[in-house]
């Protein structure tokens, strides 16, 4: 065994720039995330949907590329590190816990779909069997003519039907306001998951690497477009009016992850040792664990729902499908050049 997977051997040079990063990285993610959300809710930045629709097929690509290059690949490296056990290495580990990852993801959707389609029935409504409304499909935006907010005015209206005083009880059977706005606030939670776990782990790395340099400013970069594809999907969810602050509260969440990784890597510099067995475990059973929940949300939540799914998009020109796919090609190609030094 190596002295690297037994010692730490991180040095203090660029100490200062190394603390200085936590702010500049906490600035810049926070931004990316944040300024699709906050324009698109504002009445004085009047952002034109052209911007957004850049940005919501940008974040697309960015989001597959960083599931496979920035997550799976690492996830692989790191459990057949040569300081683990020859055990490590019988079995392709990395990859059947992105396999179990991506399937405990598509049960559990399977699950809110069913159980908010029959919500949706139990009142009498219609429902989309692609539709964001009844499983979870919040992490990208309205397909079709119906939005989200159209959704929530249909089961207002039926509520009110229902009981036409106001008087809605979870006893009597309606779905209220809040089984939609949990089943959004789930699909929010599961694409921000595997971002946060991926940048804390980088924000960790960021603290003790060698070559900080050419790191940090990758990783500036890259922290700013994962944020700009986050926030973009973030953008595009409508929650009643007590869950308004949901998505900014997940953008901001988003811009602390990485700074909280390389605090914490600070602060540990003297005895945390990247290369060790225990570091490489951890991290590729959560980069493994993360890239399946990438990978499930890139390709069946925002490839299939954003074009295979969405009528809007079959049926518009030949031009705006072109332009669509090659946004988002150029955000993965992006974040996948990234992967050559971060």
């Amino acid at each position: 065994m190596s002295d690297s997977c037994v010692a730490p051997h991180n040095t203090d040079d660029l100490l200062q720039l190394r603390e200085a990063s936590v702010f500049i990285v906490l600035v810049c993610a926070t931004a990316g995330a944040l300024f699709p959300v906050l324009a698109r809710r504002s009445t004085w930045l009047h952002v034109p949907k052209s911007v957004f629709d850049f940005a919501k097929y940008f974040g697309s690509g960015v989001i597959i590329a960083t599931a496979f290059i920035h997550l799976l690949s690492p996830g692989l490296d790191e459990l057949s590190s040569p300081c683990l056990s020859p055990a490590w290495s019988e079995y392709p580990y990395a990859l059947a816990l992105c396999l179990l990852s991506i399937f405990s993801i598509f049960i559990l959707e399977l699950i809110a779909f069913r159980w908010g389609t029959a919500k949706l029935q139990s009142i009498g409504l219609r429902h989309d069997p692609h539709g964001h409304y009844t499983g979870s499909h919040a992490a990208h935006g309205p397909e079709g003519t119906e939005t989200p907010s159209d959704v929530l005015t249909d089961i207002e209206a039926a509520q009110e039907k229902q009981h036409p005083h106001g008087h809605n009880h979870d006893s009597e059977g309606g779905l209220h306001l809040g089984d939609s706005a949990s089943a959004q606030i789930v699909g929010i939670a599961i694409l921000e998951f595997g971002v946060l776990l991926h940048s804390f782990l980088i924000g960790l790395t960021l603290a003790v690497d060698d070559g900080f340099k050419i790191l940090f400013v990758v990783i500036v970069f890259h922290q700013t477009f994962e944020g700009l594809g986050l926030g973009s999907r973030l953008a595009y969810i409508t929650l009643p009016r007590p869950y308004h602050h949901i998505p900014v509260v997940a953008a901001c969440v988003y811009g602390l992850s990485t700074p909280l990784g390389i605090a914490i890597g600070l602060g540990f510099r003297s005895s945390y040792n990247p290369g060790s067995a225990t570091a490489s475990i951890v991290s590729g059973v959560l980069d493994s664990l993360s890239a399946g929940i990438l990978i499930y949300t890139g390709l069946v939540e925002l490839l299939a729902h954003e074009f295979l799914f969405n009528k809007e998009m079959m049926n518009s020109s030949n031009g705006r499908l072109v332009y669509s796919i090659g946004t988002m090609l150029f955000g993965c190609g992006i974040m996948a050049l990234l992967g050559k030094w971060a």
